[in-house]
């Protein structure tokens, strides 16, 4: 069965690789669609002031003209300390509206702040998508005992001490928000993991086994890296464990009803159980969310590993590009890389229905565990190859956007020369129709739309990460003896279109142009945002 299921994805790929050289059979848009764009509402150093949900909903209105359809949310439950991102989750049915872990409001604001967000965006037919994290939980209310292993954290299958009584920080109560929502408390036997023991205060990763007539164990069905992944942090639930499955089943049902949400971000879904995963996605979609956008973090460049995990999990969810990414930054830091082979490696080449593509976020920022470093001069050309090409679902970020907020570097202004809106706003209006590429040189590559029925102006792309240069490329018989200029980029030219639809369309060095015709609609709209 192995050895058929490897011919079989074997296959898969070199198709995949064959689709992607015949740019002509590429999907025309449905005409008169507006693309989709995805906003990272947040980077991990926002201001610590409880006031974040009312500034996404100020910046709404600016979101919507650029092009933005939906916001990703940070975690709104409430964390393990007032200052938490939500990634250390304490409370899933607190939301900024119950006095637990020091604070009323999460980081992010009130309970009443964020209905009147996710209200305002549903408004504006902004979707709004939700942080999902249902790996662990943090800030217990109790240490509880226990019996467990210390297992190597290079393979989490071996364990390096005999069983031993543990005290842990295991007995979650949630005194503050009193039962309501929800009545269920969350004991030793409905975690498998645990990072501390209070007896020996020693750190570690300790391996719960539970009792001899029901013993407990990783799961099976999560990433294979360090032995089992199924560990990553604070106290691991066990979705083995029917009372924890049911719980976090009936906590999305009353999610959905308490918010008009229209997708699902899932974090660190390689660390728990793909068949829970399954079954909580089918629940949701069954009880609040039919339509809804699901994406999940599966976190690692290495495209094979994640077109396996999209066949576990039947093409439910869309995976974020980390390999991708991995590739930007490569190139951008290494002189005179061959621009021809961005796409080489990334999810995006050979799923593209699938593939949430992205240059920064809140994990791959300067000073956080992932970084993923992007010298400066190449953010315009990594966004316009998202944001203005057909493959791929984009999601622009935050911090680069408005610029971020701290960490090791201090406060970074905007990306693209503040000018991330104008490539934005490029998308909306021009990127639609047939795509031609002109990926022939090796430090000078560059693109055209075609435009569609609804959205006729098409756009000429050519970006360098060498000297400056030029690129003939096509742009439609229709557009003869017109005269294109930029929206973005430093050529300050004009560029005649011949009778055949041809032009020639310049670069400067180390740089992105985005043409378009000097009275395709919308130009006004440029630089004004």
């Amino acid at each position: 069965m192995a050895s058929l299921i490897s011919s079989a994805y074997q296959y898969f790929f070199r198709r995949r690789e064959t689709q992607w050289l015949d740019i002509d059979d590429f999907n025309v848009d449905e005409p008169g669609e507006q693309n989709q764009l995805m906003l990272q509402a947040f980077e991990w150093y926002v201001p610590d002031d409880q006031q974040h949900w009312r500034r996404l909903q100020a910046v709404l209105p600016s979101l919507k003209a650029i092009g933005v359809t939906s916001i990703w949310l940070p975690p709104g439950c409430k964390a393990m300390y007032p200052s938490g991102n939500g990634y250390d989750i304490y409370d899933l049915y607190d939301l900024g509206e119950f006095y637990q872990k020091g604070s009323t409001a999460t980081k992010w604001g009130t309970k009443e702040d964020l209905v009147s967000l996710v209200k305002r965006a549903s408004e504006m037919e902004i979707g709004v998508v939700w942080d999902t994290v249902l790996n662990h939980k943090a800030g217990a209310d109790g240490r509880e005992e226990c019996v467990a292993v210390k297992v190597d954290p290079e393979d989490r299958r071996k364990a390096i001490s005999e069983p031993q009584e543990i005290e842990g920080w295991l007995g979650f109560s949630f005194p503050g928000r009193g039962g309501k929502y929800s009545a269920m408390k969350y004991h030793w036997h409905h975690f498998t993991g645990i990072d501390y023991d209070a007896i020996t205060r020693k750190k570690g990763i300790y391996k719960i086994l539970g009792p001899e007539h029901d013993p407990k164990d990783w799961a099976r069905d999560v990433s294979k890296e360090n032995g089992n992944y199924d560990y990553l942090m604070f106290a691991n639930l066990d979705y083995s464990h029917p009372e924890v499955r049911e719980d976090v089943k009936r906590w999305i049902e009353w999610l959905g009803h308490q918010l008009p949400l229209s997708g699902l971000r899932l974090d660190a879904v390689k660390h728990y159980s793909t068949g829970f995963l399954k079954e909580f996605i089918k629940h949701a979609r069954q009880t609040v969310g039919p339509g809804w956008f699901l994406v999940a973090e599966y976190w690692k460049a290495e495209v094979r590993e994640l077109m396996e995990y999209l066949g576990r999990m039947d093409y439910l969810v869309s995976l974020f590009d980390a390999p991708l990414v991995r590739r930007f930054s490569d190139i951008s830091r290494t002189e005179g890389a061959d621009l021809r082979r961005v796409f080489e490696g990334s999810l995006v080449k050979y799923e593209r229905k699938h593939a949430m593509t992205f240059v920064m976020n809140h994990d791959t920022q300067p000073s956080q565990s992932l970084e993923e470093p992007i010298e400066d001069f190449f953010k315009p050309l990594a966004y316009s190859l998202i944001l203005l090409r057909k493959e791929g679902l984009p999601c622009l970020f935050y911090g680069d956007l408005y610029g971020l907020c701290g960490g090791c570097e201090g406060i970074l202004k905007p990306s693209c020369n503040d000018q991330l809106g104008d490539l934005a706003l490029a998308r909306k209006l021009y990127a639609y129709g047939r795509q031609r590429d002109y990926f022939d040189k090796r430090n000078c590559i560059g693109f055209t739309r075609l435009g569609d029925p609804s959205h006729p102006d098409g756009l000429a792309c050519v970006l360098s990460n060498g000297p400056a240069a030029t690129k003939r490329m096509y742009v439609g018989k229709e557009h003869g003896g017109s005269v294109w200029t930029e929206v973005y980029g430093c050529c300050r030219s004009r560029v005649t279109i011949d009778s055949r639809g041809y032009g020639v369309f310049g670069v400067v060095s180390y740089n992105v142009s985005v043409w378009v015709r000097e009275d395709a609609r919308g130009r006004e709209e440029f630089g004004k945002l």
